[in-house]
C-alpha cells in the first residue's frame, strides 16, 4: 500500500510539472551586493571585515556594503519572498534557486563594462545578466523548458546600478568616459546601454522588474569630504536627477512596447534628499558623515577593524563612506514600497501587508 501511494505522487509531480516558487533575480552593485565581491579574490570592493554586517544576523560580516540589509532585502521581506543567496556562493544549487532565487549584484560594478575599473575585479549588468542565463540553462536541465519558462516570467526582477557610473567613471579623470562624453552625452550611453540589457532581460523571462533610480549621490560622505566646503556637490546631484528622468522615461517606453512586461520606475530621490537636508525628521542625527570611519582621517574609503563606530547606528543615515545604514535602507525601501504599491504573490489591495524582518540587535559585537 505504502509502495503504491509513492508510486501515485510521484507520478503525479511529474506529470503536474513543477510547482515553482515566486523568487528574485537581483542584479546591482555594492548597495544590493550580499556577498559576490567576497568570492572575487582580486577585488578591491569587498564587504569581509568587521564592522560590515555588525547587524546582520550573528553581526559578522556577510559581503553587505552596510551595517545590517540591503533596500532590496527589505522590499523582499515585504513581498513575502526569500532573500535570493549571492551566485559565487558555493553552497547554490539548482535546488536553492528554485526555493530562494539568485542575487547577481557586485560591488563596483555598472551599467558600462568600464565602469569601476580600478576595482580590478567586479561584475559589470552586462556579466550578471550572462551568468543568468547559465543559471537557466542549469534550471532547464532540472526541471524542462516549459517549466523553466514559467519559473522565470513569474519571478520577480530587480535591477539597481548606475551610481558607480558616475562616481566609479565618468567623474573621475582617469575613466576614458570623462573626457569622451559630456553630461547629456554620458546620460545617453547610460540609457541606450539600459535600453539594451532591460530588453535582453525580457527576452530571458524577465516579467515583473523595477529599476532602482539614483539617489543624492553628491551627498554621500565621500562626495562631501572631496568637495572645498564640505557640502554636497550639486552638479553630482544633477546627473542623478538627469539620469532618473532618462531612465524612468526609458522604463515607460519598455513597459509599454514590451509583450506581458510590467516594468516599473523606483525613485527615492526626494526622500532621501529630504532627510539628508532635515535628518532630525526622521529620527535621525547625523546626515553628512559615516557611522563607520577612522574619525578625523578622512575619507576612510572603507570600513575595517580599527575603524571607530557611531555611538548609536540608527541614527546614522549613512554607514559609511558610500553606503546608506540599515537605518537609511529601512526608510528608502518604505518610501518605493509606498510608491510603487508592491503586493505580495497573491496578495490584494485588501490584503494587510506584513512587516519587514528587522535587523539583529547585536551591540555586543562592537
Amino acid at each position: 500500500m505504502k509502495l503504491t501511494l509513492t508510486l501515485t505522487i510521484l507520478l503525479a509531480v511529474v506529470i503536474g510539472g513543477c510547482n515553482c516558487k515566486i523568487v528574485q533575480f537581483i542584479f546591482g552593485d555594492s548597495l544590493s551586493d550580499v556577498g559576490n565581491n567576497n568570492f572575487l579574490s582580486k577585488s578591491l570592493a569587498r564587504a569581509n571585515l568587521p564592522w560590515y554586517g555588525i547587524d546582520y544576523g550573528n553581526g559578522l560580516p556577510n559581503g553587505r556594503f552596510c551595517n545590517g540589509r540591503t533596500v532590496a532585502d527589505i522590499i523582499g521581506d515585504e513581498m513575502g519572498l526569500p532573500r535570493p543567496p549571492a551566485y559565487l556562493d558555493q553552497s547554490l544549487t539548482e535546488d536553492v534557486i528554485l526555493s530562494n532565487g539568485v542575487n547577481f549584484a557586485s560591488g563596483g560594478g555598472g551599467i558600462l563594462n568600464e565602469t569601476g575599473g580600478l576595482f580590478i575585479q567586479r561584475l559589470s549588468l552586462y556579466k550578471q545578466i550572462e551568468l543568468f542565463q547559465g543559471i537557466q540553462d542549469l534550471i532547464r536541465e532540472k526541471i524542462g523548458s516549459k517549466d523553466a519558462n514559467k519559473f522565470f516570467q513569474q519571478a520577480r526582477y530587480v535591477v539597481a546600478l548606475g551610481s558607480n557610473d558616475f562616481i566609479n567613471n565618468y567623474l573621475m579623470p582617469v575613466y576614458r568616459d570623462s573626457w569622451t562624453y559630456n553630461d547629456k552625452s554620458f546620460i545617453q550611453y547610460l540609457v541606450d546601454t539600459q535600453r539594451s540589457q532591460l530588453t535582453l532581460l525580457h527576452s530571458l523571462g524577465a516579467r515583473e522588474l523595477m529599476v532602482f533610480g539614483l539617489g543624492p549621490m553628491g551627498c554621500i560622505p565621500l562626495q562631501r569630504v572631496l568637495s572645498t566646503d564640505g557640502q554636497c556637490q550639486d552638479k553630482t546631484n544633477q546627473l542623478a536627477l538627469a539620469y532618473n528622468k532618462a531612465t524612468n522615461e526609458l522604463v515607460v517606453e519598455l513597459s509599454n512596447t514590451l509583450a506581458n512586461a510590467s516594468y516599473k520606475f523606483g525613485d527615492a530621490y526626494d526622500v532621501v534628499n529630504d532627510v539628508i537636508t532635515n535628518p532630525g525628521n526622521y529620527g535621525f542625527s547625523n546626515s553628512d558623515s559615516p557611522c563607520c570611519s577612522f574619525g578625523k582621517i578622512r575619507p576612510a574609503l572603507t570600513c575595517n577593524p580599527a575603524s571607530t563606530l557611531c555611538s548609536d547606528r540608527s541614527k546614522y543615515v549613512f554607514w559609511d563612506e558610500y553606503h546608506p545604514s540599515d537605518s537609511a535602507n529601512q526608510l528608502i525601501a518604505k518610501e518605493l514600497i509606498k510608491k510603487l504599491g508592491f503586493l505580495k504573490p497573491n496578495q490584494t489591495d485588501a490584503s494587510p501587508p506584513t512587516p519587514a524582518l528587522g535587523p539583529s540587535s547585536d551591540d555586543d559585537a562592537q
